[in-house]
């Protein structure tokens, strides 16, 4: 993990935040009930968010308060356009032999060519989702791309920097590999069966 760490310094971000670090621990924990996960999972997304946010380009503006003017920056140019992947997004489904994605579906805006993209997912696994998604954006047009995962695996950080060495990574961990299932280990399981209760459906 370290080695990985080194050789993407300039382009990976593992978060080291205690508030992160414990609601990390309420999505690894098997016991945490769906409604919770869920709950947890969008505070740790909305911190992410805020570190991939920090390298935006701000201009001067002054603003007239109710008392005086206010010397103020705001985001220069057009706001990010955030994308999920396996929502409302880029919709993909995994092949189970191979473990490979394929997108049956994509609902990219047009803009994604002048505005910072943010492409989000709770897990980067073997690299396959994202690198496809990653691809989706770059052919729409996509200069500046940024990935906000929550636990990734060492192989597909590597993955998505050797498929495109420009983007960033945003991540809550960077965990020790996968199983021969897959999954990350010791990662949170199904994030996607856990946030919709399927296990106990």
């Amino acid at each position: 993990m370290q080695e990985i760490k080194e050789k993407y310094a300039d382009r990976l971000v593992v978060i080291d935040h205690p508030l992160v670090e414990h609601k990390l621990s309420v999505l690894r924990d098997k016991n945490t009930p769906s409604n919770i996960f869920r709950e947890a999972l969008r505070e740790i997304a909305l911190l992410e968010v805020y570190e991939a946010t920090r390298t935006l380009a701000t201009s001067p503006i002054d603003i007239e308060t109710p008392i005086a003017c206010a010397h103020c920056q705001t985001i220069k140019g057009k706001e990010p356009v955030i994308i999920p992947i396996l929502r409302a997004g880029l919709a993909m489904k995994r092949d189970e032999a191979t473990h490979e994605p394929y997108l049956y579906y994509a609902n990219i805006p047009a803009s994604v060519a002048e505005r910072p993209v943010l492409l989000v997912d709770p897990m980067l696994a073997t690299g396959g989702s994202l690198v496809a998604a990653i691809q989706a954006v770059r052919e729409r047009g996509a200069k500046d791309v940024t990935c906000v995962v929550i636990v990734a695996a060492p192989e597909g950080i590597a993955r998505a920097f050797e498929f495109d060495p420009a983007i960033r990574i945003i991540t809550a961990a960077l965990d020790e590999g996968m199983n021969e299932d897959a999954y990350i280990v010791p990662g949170l399981g199904d994030a996607g069966d856990r946030i919709f209760n399927a296990l106990n459906a």
